[in-house]
């Protein structure tokens, strides 16, 4: 299903939102409306917090959450460095052997980390695990992690499901149901400014994690923190907040609310059919992702203006609700020939 792609003013051959996504042209106008008033002195910060506000809700429909259990951050590296407080010393945290390290260092810093293959993860866990942390999607190769049967060997030997949405959120649908941490950076396929990105924290997990950045906007009584004692954090989610960067959320805001308007099912369909498209013109079998990451001249899609990516040694094209089968058929045309995968 087609896309308006004129909600955007993406320039043609940008395949790369698995590295940053296009803000739409509503987030991009209203950032700028608030920059001219930071610029001037012309504005209050209270309207440009609201936008917090906006996209913690609009994050929380995404995924399937109460607002409540959101968390808002800059880094999924900050929000699972956290995460980690709520596991014993020397816990066995499990994760897949290729795996970002925003979702990797937290845990090797805190626990001990075992490593298996991806496909492996869910038949990994044992007794003796406390954590399984991995990606939605793999960010090198477009993987989608089996989800129902990791949440399903996890909770058998009741082990903590920490996920890393950040290559997921936005195109591909994602709840909550069985997952205790969700984590996600709003940059990419939720196409926000880089700085702003979301936790779901489920109240298990938060009973046992330490708010290790505690700070004047994670206070209970949001306005009236600001000075001395006692410790008076939020009883939900926000005990976890950090101080917000403004604008990057009101980027996000608009942003992730047209993503809801949408309907991000809808949106699947449209990013996973150029990805197959690409697929089938390299002679690729169709695989339900949004990343396609292949052998091939990457100075080829290069000199024909195509914006693309190269991890683990591969050039990785990710299609986003922007792109359009134009797109594809150029950076086809510029391959010129079938490309086998390894």
């Amino acid at each position: 299903m087609d896309l308006d792609s004129a909600l955007w003013d993406a320039e043609p051959g940008w395949l790369n939102t698995a590295s940053y996504g296009l803000p739409p042209r509503r987030a991009f106008e209203e950032l700028q409306a608030v920059l001219a008033e930071w610029r001037h002195g012309s504005g209050d910060w209270k309207p440009w917090d609201a936008a917090v506000g906006r996209s913690r809700a609009a994050f929380a429909r995404l995924v399937g959450a109460p607002p409540e259990d959101v968390s808002i951050s800059s880094t999924v590296s900050q929000i699972m460095s956290t995460v980690a407080t709520a596991l014993p010393p020397d816990a066995e945290v499990l994760v897949p052997e290729t795996e970002f390290t925003s979702n990797l260092f937290p845990w090797a810093v805190a626990a001990r980390v075992t490593t298996v293959p991806a496909d492996r993860l869910a038949d990994a866990v044992t007794s003796s695990t406390a954590a399984v942390a991995f990606s939605l999607v793999q960010s090198a190769t477009g993987e989608v992690a089996p989800l129902a049967d990791i949440v399903a060997a996890a909770r058998d030997h009741d082990a903590l499901v920490i996920a890393d949405g950040s290559q997921a959120c936005g195109w591909l649908p994602v709840g909550v149901t069985g997952v205790d941490a969700l984590a996600c950076a709003a940059y990419k396929w939720l196409m926000a400014p880089r700085g702003a990105a979301f936790g779901y924290l489920s109240p298990r997990l938060r009973d046992r994690m330490r708010p290790l950045a505690a700070n004047w906007y994670a206070g209970a009584d949001e306005g009236g923190s600001y000075y001395g004692p006692p410790l008076r954090l939020a009883g939900d989610a926000r005990a976890f907040d950090l101080s917000p960067a403004w604008f990057c959320f009101v980027g996000a805001a608009p942003a992730i609310e047209l993503l809801d308007e949408i309907g991000v099912e809808r949106v699947r369909e449209h990013d996973v059919a150029l990805a197959n498209r690409f697929r089938a013109g390299l002679g690729l079998e169709p695989y339900d992702s949004a990343i396609v990451a292949v052998d091939a001249p990457g100075e080829r899609l290069a000199a024909a203006g195509i914006r693309a990516a190269v991890r683990a040694g591969r050039v990785r094209a990710s299609f986003h609700a922007y792109n359009t089968t134009a797109d594809v058929d150029r950076a086809l045309e510029a391959l010129g020939t079938p490309i086998t995968p390894r």
